[in-house]
């Protein structure tokens, strides 16, 4: 099931998600529906409350369906440890059409449960590391635009408050 991607405004977006404690065939279908959510919205990550469940699971598959071997779901991330530092280019499911330099950890370790609840430790870099962050931020309750100068994110919510006056948000 392709769920819709909930926008910016919402909020379900501004509140930290609930710990998942039921590992079960409804999470397994969750996962799935947020990856098929995440790749039919042309995305690398989705967060449960993209989706407006406000739940702590997130999907990443930074080949987008190029290497199946790389989808990783995470469920009740935190993050244990960080290094270095990258700056890029970063937008979000959603706050669709906007996009901005962010400054991230370059190197990134998480620490959540798989679909069955075993605990696991996964360290990505560059985009990897990225969407870690990312999508660990959303499950807390805080967008990428937290990340960059009020000015900027000022402008962002401006521009989305206007357009959704004019019912095109």
């Amino acid at each position: 099931m392709i769920y819709p991607i909930v926008k910016l405004g919402n909020s379900v977006l501004e509140k930290p998600a609930e710990t998942i404690t039921a590992f079960n065939s409804e999470l397994r279908k969750l996962a799935d529906d947020m990856f098929e959510s995440m790749y039919a919205a042309h995305g690398v990550g989705l967060a449960a409350p993209q989706i407006g469940i406000a739940r702590r699971i997130a999907v990443v598959d930074i080949t987008f369906k190029e290497d199946p071997t790389q989808r990783v779901v995470l469920v009740n991330p935190e993050i244990v440890h960080t290094e270095g530092k990258q700056t890029g280019s970063e937008g979000c499911l959603s706050i669709p059409e906007f996009r901005e330099k962010v400054t991230r950890p370059h190197r990134v370790t998480v620490r959540a449960q798989d679909l069955e609840g075993r605990l696991f430790d996964m360290t990505g870099e560059d985009l990897l590391a990225r969407a870690f962050m990312h999508e660990t931020d959303h499950l807390n309750g805080k967008l990428f635009i937290s990340h960059i100068s009020a000015l900027k994110r000022d402008f962002i919510k401006r521009k989305v408050r206007k357009l959704a006056k004019a019912g095109q948000w």
